[in-house]
């Protein structure tokens, strides 16, 4: 890609520099033409409510990036999207290090074909975009316990998306659950099924976005060992029946 852009929103790079990350012109570029890219499909079909380019920049590009702040992404070699959507969290943090194996997963064909075309617009190698539910690629052999990192943004409660995330992370890899504000409740909720599925919760950090302040929270969950044979259950079970600690009901006294 030898598209040269102007980046309209300094404040971006900034906020990056503070945390240790400095983009070069060509990733500049790529974000811009992300955006660009992002703005034009979304008139075709619904990638995303945000479009306004300081917003997009700040609750999608730089929300994304919020991994490299507490992760040591360039230790990191594999990386596992799931329910990436139009391509948060996997497509800014592949920019920023293009070293990464990157595959997304996605259950609508209409989102893989724009990331399809998105990837080779921005010229990123090593992304592969699959059209499959969790369920089915958390089973598949060419995904199951092979990544060190596995991602979710926005997708579902944190005892859904353990089943759904965790198959796909080797042994003392991790899964980074990112969420929106007050994540409490569903954590103490998804003790139960991180147990089940091999995997303690590690850390919990809380921080606010630039430029409009909107909360975030990064959970982050270690892969002790195997996926059990019986996870992730059949698709649509993880949802409808998610993974909880069952409830004790008393005896009654006679």
């Amino acid at each position: 890609m030898n598209e040269a852009m102007d980046n309209d929103v300094p404040w971006f790079e900034q906020a990056l520099q503070e945390q240790g990350i400095a983009l070069r012109p060509e990733q500049r570029s790529q974000f811009e033409l992300y955006y660009r890219e992002l703005v034009a499909w979304n008139e075709k079909m619904n990638l995303t409510a945000i479009t306004d380019r300081e917003q997009v920049y700040a609750k999608h590009f730089y929300d994304s990036l919020t991994l490299a702040f507490r992760l040591p992404m360039n230790e990191i070699a594999t990386m596992a999207d799931i329910g990436s959507g139009a391509g948060f969290p996997a497509l800014p943090v592949k920019i920023v290090y293009p070293h990464l194996r990157v595959v997304i997963i996605d259950s609508l064909n209409k989102r893989i074909q724009f990331l399809q075309h998105l990837t080779g617009r921005l010229g990123l190698d090593h992304v592969e975009c699959v059209h499959a539910r969790a369920e089915d690629a958390g089973r598949s052999p060419q995904f199951r316990d092979q990544f060190d990192l596995a991602a979710a943004r926005a997708v579902a409660r944190l005892s859904v998306l353990n089943e759904l995330c965790l198959p796909f992370v080797k042994k003392d890899g991790i899964f980074a659950a990112m969420k929106g504000a007050e994540p409490a409740a569903e954590i103490a909720e998804a003790e139960f099924s991180a147990a089940e599925l091999n995997a303690r919760l590690m850390e919990q950090h809380s921080f606010s976005l630039p430029f409009d302040g909107s909360r975030r929270n990064l959970i982050l969950y270690k892969k002790l060992g195997a996926t059990p044979r019986k996870y992730p259950r059949k698709p649509g079970v993880p949802g409808k029946n998610p993974l909880v600690r069952p409830a004790i009901v008393p005896r009654e006294t006679i």
